[in-house]
């Protein structure tokens, strides 16, 4: 097909419209546009090009970058950032070399957002990149004169030959993603010594050298009023405060680069191959790196994974995000006469001491600590034949040290017999992956040149006009031979967008019915790659938007737990909603207990999963999901009777910061089991599944159902008690403590523990109290199921 000859000249105008700028200077009163993706300074050697760099939707940073990036597919190597923090639209944003010498960066042609504040008397102005990745901007007036230069302000990034002065610092990064400044800062301290700071969101420290060292013991010296270091093309760097390295590869003429990361270590890489390998680190072990995992959380390395966050014993992630901000106790504190200690040994956690006890014993230790409220622990040193305890009021930069230091966690007493040294301090769940959360800059259209804008909205619609006809014509001949072509929406990985014809495929035309209830009907399945599913296809969902529909179904599959239903796909087509889950061999619990399959222990063990599923649901996920139809056809069991919760997230998802916000639009549940707020119009939190799960609990153990009214005692007759109401008035009028035989299930076989069993009923009470507030969180559950001792 020709090639019209309107598109051509609509064409030609854009080109003439936004001319290309590639040089290595910027002359007076010229500028640069991000408008345009040539417009860029390019050093003589072409090694350097400063410009315009991508940094998120619609945002961008004046820059200067290696040129050619390593590898295909991956961006090029950024040195230096204008304006990091403040990024600039993709529309009319300029840097611009004034007349008065001043060089001007304008987000969008309005605010300034960065500038260099110089000023010139006389002469000539350029600005150039230079073969080194300087850019450089001169006064010329017989001999240049430096008005200023980027290599005197340095981001996270030196170059070899770059002189790193008494005032110049490197800040990290945020991530490897968000280029704005991070906590970490090498700079020189007023001690004429060059030290890392970590700048955290709640505490600042420094961390190298090494603060447990006297600055002589660290090889460095406070003797100097330089304050200056550089790194040179062989390798080696140097310091005025005598400190100083050669890199692995030193003497090879490479490209390197010096940087401060993200994660607070200092590295030098060489262009080795097209790949930037690391020549030379401040830490080869990260965990001495102060805040890399944030408050209350313990950093363990290997040599095959290096550093690794996780909480203390008792605390949870606080953000799934991000692991700056720590963990957050599970727990209240100061529970005086109820608190005990978990022992961590060859762990540190630096500083942060409320008190120091010399010459102590570990019992006078745990007795200061005890009756401080601000203690959060202690730790206990041996140290010229004495043991000295240090109190801790914050929990920061803990590792495992590999000195004989034992740490003492201080924790109510119902925490102390979960704790497990083996796996102490590993996270229980997994969550989904980091999200990328890109910057973006909105932009708002001012008038622009009255001429230019006619001629391109003429070229424009002459443009729009030939591809309407263009898609016209490939709409009629391709019209019969291909099928409807479904919208596309990104959605979590490892799902699989099934069509409607291929799900009814594999029910066999929806045949075998395995479960029915409020959200649709399960049906299963056998899918193309031979797998087992249970096809769920939802009945009141055809009211919901397919974007609706896939951010919620994308939500749930991001969720990884192995006491959740795991999720393999879905379809939507028109008003089709289908999910597409793993099937389950023993179906669901209430199945399994009409059939009477199930011994205490195998009970026991359904009550702490489905306890563990809910709590991961509840607190340790990115999104706040509650379930709202907790009961036994919702609990499946696999093939070793292992309990996966069902049906999850379809009924309403919360944003963690909007706990009080009931805007449920009707009641929600199954009758029996739903908790009071939905009858009192309450607003509608967490706490409904616990009711939810309270009462499933308290019909594995009777073998009666919710909806079973009981005769009341011959004081009350006349009138019927729920479930709930009859077993705790069985237990109120038991005088010898053997109510539990009474209320036990006779027809599950095999023997129970008395006391086990006592504790599981005492849990499932507490859950079903009509105070929501007097009901434990999920978590709680967990805790106490694990420690009967401690409830």
């Amino acid at each position: 097909m020709a090639i019209p000859y309107s598109f051509c000249f609509v064409h030609l105008l854009l080109i003439l419209s936004k001319p290309t700028f590639i040089s290595s200077s910027l002359t007076k009163g010229s500028s640069i546009s991000v408008d345009n993706k040539n417009d860029h300074l390019v050093s003589p050697n072409r090694l350097f090009t400063a410009g315009f760099y991508k940094v998120g939707i619609n945002a961008y940073c004046f820059s200067i970058w290696f040129t050619e990036p390593v590898s295909e597919n991956v961006n090029p190597t950024v040195v230096w950032m204008a304006n990091r923090d403040v990024p600039v639209n993709g529309k009319r944003s300029k840097l611009s070399l004034n007349g008065n010498g001043n060089l001007v960066l304008r987000d969008a042609g309005r605010a300034i957002v960065w500038s260099t504040e110089t000023k010139a008397t006389n002469g000539s102005l350029v600005l150039h990149l230079k073969d080194n990745g300087n850019l450089v901007l001169n006064q010329v007036n017989g001999h240049p004169y430096i008005l200023w230069q980027s290599f005197d302000h340095p981001t996270d990034t030196i170059l070899p030959g770059q002189l790193f002065k008494r005032n110049s610092q490197l800040v990290s990064s945020r991530s490897t993603t968000n280029f704005s400044s991070g906590f970490y800062k090498l700079y020189f301290e007023n001690n004429n010594v060059l030290n890392l700071l970590y700048d955290g969101p709640e505490i600042t420290s420094v961390y190298w050298p090494d603060p447990y060292s006297k600055t002589w013991e660290a090889g460095r010296s406070t003797w100097n009023n330089s304050r200056v270091a550089k790194l040179d093309s062989s390798g080696q760097f140097n310091s005025s405060d005598e400190f100083g390295f050669f890199v692995s590869d030193y003497g090879m003429r490479r490209q390197r680069i010096m940087k401060v990361e993200f994660d607070g270590n200092v590295r030098v890489y060489s262009l080795v191959d097209h790949k930037w390998v690391v020549q030379w680190q401040a830490f080869s072990r990260p965990c001495k790196i102060h805040g890399v995992c944030g408050p209350n959380s313990l950093c363990t390395y290997s040599p095959q994974i290096g550093g690794e966050c996780s909480c203390v014993h008792g605390y949870k992630k606080k953000d799934p995000k991000d692991w700056s901000k720590g963990c957050e106790p599970i727990f209240k504190s100061c529970q005086k006469g109820e608190e005990g200690y978990v022992e961590i040994p060859y762990v540190e956690f630096y500083g942060y001491d409320i008190d120091y006890l010399s010459n102590k014993t570990l019992e006078s230790c745990k007795q200061a600590c005890l009756n401080d409220c601000n203690c959060k622990g202690f730790q206990l040193k041996y140290d010229n034949s004495v043991y000295n305890c240090f109190l801790k009021n914050l929990l920061y930069n803990g590792y495992q040290s590999g000195f004989e230091n034992t740490m003492y966690i201080k924790l109510p007493k119902s925490l102390l017999s979960s704790y497990n040294p083996r796996v102490a301090n590993k996270l229980a769940y997994t969550c989904p992956g980091d999200l990328i959360i890109p910057i973006s800059r909105s932009y708002d259209k001012k008038h622009e040149s009255g001429s230019l804008n006619v001629l391109l909205w003429v070229g424009g619609v002459i443009g729009v006009l030939e591809i309407v006809l263009i898609l016209f014509f490939l709409y009629a001949t391709l019209k019969g031979s291909t099928t409807a072509v479904e919208s596309y929406f990104p959605i979590a990985s490892g799902f699989k967008r099934f069509t409607y014809a291929e799900l009814k495929r594999a029910t066999h035309n929806f045949r075998t019915e395995i479960g029915r209830g409020g959200a649709g009907v399960v049906y299963k399945g056998n899918l193309s790659d031979d797998r087992v599913a249970a096809i769920k296809v939802l009945q009141e969902a055809t009211h919901q938007g397919e974007a609706e529909f896939q951010a919620e179904i994308s939500t749930i599959g991001r969720l990884n737990h192995m006491n959740l239903i795991e999720t393999w796909g879905y379809c939507v087509e028109g008003k089709h909603r289908l999910v597409v889950y793993e099937y389950m061999e023993n179906g669901s619990l209430a199945k399994i207990l009409d059939s009477n399959n199930l011994d205490w222990g195998k009970k026991l063990e359904i009550a702490l999963g489905m306890a563990k599923g809910l709590a991961y649901l509840h607190e340790e996920c990115l999104e706040w999901i509650l379930h709202c139809d907790v009961k036994p056809h919702n609990i499946l069991l696999d093939a070793n009777f292992d309990p996966k919760v069902a049906d999850f997230g379809l009924s309403k998802f919360f944003d963690r910061g909007a706990v009080d916000d009931s805007s449920f639009s009707k009641i929600r549940g199954t009758r029996g089991y739903m908790a009071p707020e939905w009858v009192y119009n309450l607003p509608i939190t967490s706490k409904v599944d616990v009711y939810s799960y309270g009462v499933v609990i308290l019909e594995m153990i009777t073998g009666k159902s919710p909806l079973q009214m009981h005769k009341v005692s011959i004081e009350n007759s006349g009138r019927d008690q729920s479930l709930v109401e009859w077993v705790r008035e069985t237990i109120r009028e038991d005088n010898d403590g053997t109510w539990i035989e009474e209320i036990v299930d006779e027809r599950t076989c095999g023997g129970y523990d008395t006391r086990s069993l006592k504790n599981l009923v005492k849990i499932a009470l507490q859950c079903v109290e009509e105070d929501r507030d007097a009901r434990p969180s999920m978590s709680q559950v967990v805790n106490m199921l694990l420690n009967p001792d401690g409830y």
